[in-house]
């Protein structure tokens, strides 16, 4: 999958989960009917009025504490006059620090509940990673656990095609060991199978050979960041037999954001990934296709069956999700006031540098000010551009720029391609505003670093990868359809009301999945391999496609042409569909009358 790859890294994001009362902002509640009286005596007092409602409003009594302004508005009207406390988005973050020196924990971890759960390190669970392989100057792996293997078309699997197979790795496996970041499973054993090329892309048959190395391997789950627009059977019928074996096959549902089923993660053996943001939001790109539905009974349309393994399932952390790289292959940005490290993300493009200074505001930075000079320049976000603003300090004399946003949030920018500029520049957090403002000295680094982020369906691929690997060390009983289905059947309810298409069934809690297990015993029943073959011949009324299946086990069976039920007919193993004038691809399955149960597609071709 295609991946938003932010390749600047915003390091010491703080949390904002807590409601704090501001120091002199209140709320007064009156008789509705001498609200009026009361307000007016409030702006004689030198109150500034702020939201109002039918029997209450809020106003700012700059310095005075509550004391103070109950003892200013003495009046019968008022019932009642309370601190007015702030409310802040409730979201989760990653740790504050500098991952090259201290261990970060990813705020999908805390979303997803994987620090209140412990990796079983011997219970033989094993995760196959299957994209651009996994480069060995990282050192946050346990590398004595990690295997692979290496393949003539795209080199060592220990050396990377890029920082994506990295970056995925890290999200799954990266070790608790005091520094860098930590994985949904720290340290489990993992296996790596490089099947990208120079180019970055690779075949289905690769996959296909690629799942058989990962059984031969021992793993027990294959986690795939990839896809692409068509089936294929071959590639199906292999994630088919690792399911069936006991296995469990994740994939990301593509990052496209719009309804298209990708492949492989749209095969009923598969399970579909989403993404969403830190505050519990489905990520823009997060491509979220329907479900495919069966129709039966009498003419096919009384009863309907959802098969919601060929739609995203559930989500995890996707958006903006700190990991691992090659080494030096990401830029780091450092932020401190008065030696406090605030949250910081390096401008794209921005010169990288290590300056100490006294700040300076410069307002919105929109013209060359000389008392910037030698200083770093504190500017709000707004009118110009930010390579503007940059230039603007830069021209100044000033020796680094930290633009602050004008909205709750990390300020993630790039000055473009086109940038002249030679001093190292910063976005920063709205929240963060007043400790900026009232620091005598900052410090702005931009550096090379072995932790990078990235957005993408690709990066809660292996964040329920690696939650599914730490629910199986503490269930080894389990097969991976049990793993699979504790999963959705604790996942927090997102988005509209029970099971919809762009979260599934929710964003994964594997604290709550490993209770759902202890109270449930693994019973999950076997995959019918429903096997079938298609052949095409001309016949008197138009082209025809000879179906031919077995493994099915009830009396009719539903015939898909193209996705859609086009009738149901008797279990015999046999049909012939005719087609006037049919030109391109047709994609045929048989599923079993009333149940999930399907073969893998197989499609034929008119040209």
């Amino acid at each position: 999958m295609k991946t938003v790859n932010k390749t600047l890294l915003a390091l010491g994001i703080g949390m904002a989960m807590t409601a704090n009362a501001a120091d002199d902002r209140y709320v007064i509640q009156v008789d509705a009917e001498h609200k009026g009286v009361v307000k007016a005596l409030a702006k004689k007092l030198g109150g500034e009025i702020h939201a109002e409602g039918n029997r209450f409003f809020s106003a700012t009594f700059s310095g005075k504490d509550l004391a103070t302004v109950k003892g200013l508005l003495n009046n019968p009207h008022i019932q009642l006059i309370e601190e007015d406390a702030k409310r802040e988005l409730m979201g989760f973050s990653d740790d504050v620090g500098d991952p090259r020196t201290t261990q970060i924990t990813p705020y999908a971890v805390y979303q997803s509940q994987a620090n209140q759960l412990s990796l079983q390190a011997n219970s033989g669970v094993k995760v196959c990673v299957i994209d651009s392989g996994l480069d060995r100057s990282n050192d946050d792996f346990l590398w004595q656990n990690i295997t692979g293997d290496n393949d003539p078309g795209t080199g060592n699997w220990d050396q990377h095609g890029g920082p994506h197979g990295t970056h995925v790795a890290g999200t799954i496996g990266a070790a608790d060991n005091g520094f860098g970041v930590v994985g949904m499973a720290p340290g489990v054993d993992m296996h790596i199978i490089k099947v990208f090329n120079a180019s970055g892309w690779g075949y289905s048959s690769d996959l296909a050979v690629a799942t058989e190395k990962c059984a031969a391997a021992g793993a027990n789950i294959i986690s795939m960041s990839l896809g692409g627009g068509r089936p294929n059977s071959t590639e199906e019928s292999a994630f088919k037999a690792f399911t069936r074996n006991g296995g469990l096959v994740i994939a990301a549902a593509g990052n496209d954001g719009n309804n298209v089923r990708t492949y492989p993660a749209g095969y009923e053996s598969v399970m579909m990934i989403g993404a969403n943001d830190a505050n519990d939001e489905i990520a823009d790109f997060s491509q979220f296709p329907a479900c495919t539905i069966i129709y039966s009974g009498k003419g096919n349309k009384n009863n309907q069956q959802i098969i919601d393994t060929t739609c995203v399932e559930v989500t995890a952390g996707g958006v903006n999700t700190l990991s691992t790289y090659p080494a030096d292959m990401v830029s780091a940005s450092v932020l401190t006031a008065d030696g406090q490290v605030l949250g910081s993300s390096g401008m794209s493009y921005a010169a990288q540098g290590n300056v100490t200074g006294s700040s300076y505001y410069m307002g919105l930075g929109a013209a060359i000010d000389p008392q910037a000079r030698d200083k770093i320049c504190l500017i709000d976000r707004g009118e110009i551009s930010f390579n503007d603003k940059v230039m603007n300090c830069e021209a100044s004399g000033g020796i680094a720029a930290v633009i602050v946003n004008n909205v709750d949030g990390m300020l993630y920018g790039t000055l473009g391609a086109e940038t002249t500029s030679s001093i190292p520049a910063v976005g920063a957090a709205l929240e963060d505003r007043d400790a900026l403002h009232s620091a005598a000295t900052l410090a702005v680094e931009i550096s090379g670093s072995d932790y990078g982020y990235m957005s993408g369906t690709s990066m809660a691929t292996p964040a329920v990868s690696g939650l599914a690997a730490l629910l199986w060390s503490n269930h080894p009983e389990c097969n991976g359809t049990d793993i699979r289905q504790a999963l959705k059947a604790t996942a927090s309810d997102a988005g509209a009301s029970g099971r919809d298409d762009y979260f599934g069934y929710g964003i994964v809690k594997v604290a709550d999945a490993h209770q759902y297990l202890l109270s449930n015993s693994c019973s999950a029943k076997p995959i019918v391999d429903i096997q079938l073959t298609t052949a095409t011949y001309s016949g008197k009324r138009g082209e025809q496609v000879e179906l031919n299946w077995s493994g099915a086990s009830t009396r009719k069976v539903n015939v898909f042409r193209n996705g859609v039920v086009i009738t149901a007919t008797a279990n015999d193993g046999t049909f012939v569909d005719t087609l006037n004038n049919p030109y391109g691809i047709y994609t045929y399955q048989i599923c079993e009358d009333g149940t999930a149960n399907c073969s893998d597609i197989s499609s034929v071709t008119f040209n």
